[in-house]
């Protein structure tokens, strides 16, 4: 991709960012907003003590590139290609935590439909998955897993071809800031998350970030995107009585952190 190419997807980024900051001016005023966008990574919730309620995560550590390949935001990488292995990019489950076999898929790659699931009407389903082969989806890598408190948590990677590609779904077809384009199994009305610390995300990716609304059903569902170079990363947690915030923020920060 040349430098003349690579300018529409910047311009894309800028608006697609400038959209999100709308909504979050409107809906909690300039004085909230600045508060979240001055929020360093060291004071989101689930990341700067063990005594907030995170989870215990292993440490996390990147799969090697490939001799001479770049890293996905390198300047070198106009495409925004992950060339490490997607499957050693998915977020590994916390200690204690029992891991949903049937999401690591074949060889460790789930099938679309696995992914499309999540979705509670059938024709939006359909319409998803004709959408992702018209952009030419390469593969979906998962993992999932519940803890002991009864949070399940789903998350899921779906590459694609170029960055250009990602961010133009994530805007249009998956995470507007506004509202989630389709409503996810088990939720009810989600609304954009305004109090989610977007400073916990690396400035390169988009993030869009959902919360269940009350009153719930039987669980709460929370849900993130990242619109991370030629990813699109989708991270879900349901719980009985109320999906918590500090485990829901940190697990897509070190999301984030791994797809840097």
């Amino acid at each position: 991709m040349t430098e003349q190419t690579a300018q529409p997807r910047r311009l894309l980024r800028a608006a697609l960012r400038w959209t999100a900051a709308v909504v979050v001016f409107a809906a909690v005023g300039a004085g909230t907003a600045y508060g979240i966008t001055r929020m360093d990574r060291t004071d989101v919730p689930g990341l700067a003590t063990h005594s907030d309620g995170r989870w215990d995560y292993p440490t996390l550590v990147k799969p090697p590139l490939p001799s001479g390949s770049p890293a996905p935001f390198d300047e070198r990488n106009t495409a925004g290609a992950h060339y490490a292995d997607l499957r050693e990019l998915v977020l590994p489950a916390p200690g204690g935590a029992v891991e949903d076999k049937k999401l690591r898929g074949r060889d460790g790659w789930l099938k679309t439909e696995g992914f499309l699931a999540e979705y509670a009407d059938k024709d939006a389903r359909h319409e998803l998955h004709q959408t992702f082969v018209d952009n030419g989806l390469r593969h979906v890598a998962a993992r999932g897993w519940t803890t002991p408190d009864g949070t399940h948590t789903r998350v899921y990677l779906l590459q694609f071809g170029t960055a250009a590609v990602t961010d133009e779904l994530f805007g249009k077809d998956l995470a507007p800031a506004s509202g989630p384009r389709e409503q996810l199994r088990g939720a009810g009305t989600s609304v954009f998350d305004v109090d989610h610390p977007i400073r916990a995300h690396d400035p390169d990716m988009l993030c869009t970030v959902y919360v269940e609304s009350e009153p719930y059903g039987a669980e709460q569902v929370r849900q993130g995107y990242l619109s991370a170079g030629d990813v699109l990363a989708v991270i879900v947690q349901s719980r009985k009585g109320g999906a918590k915030t500090v485990p829901f923020r940190q697990t897509v920060a070190l999301q984030s952190e791994l797809l840097g």
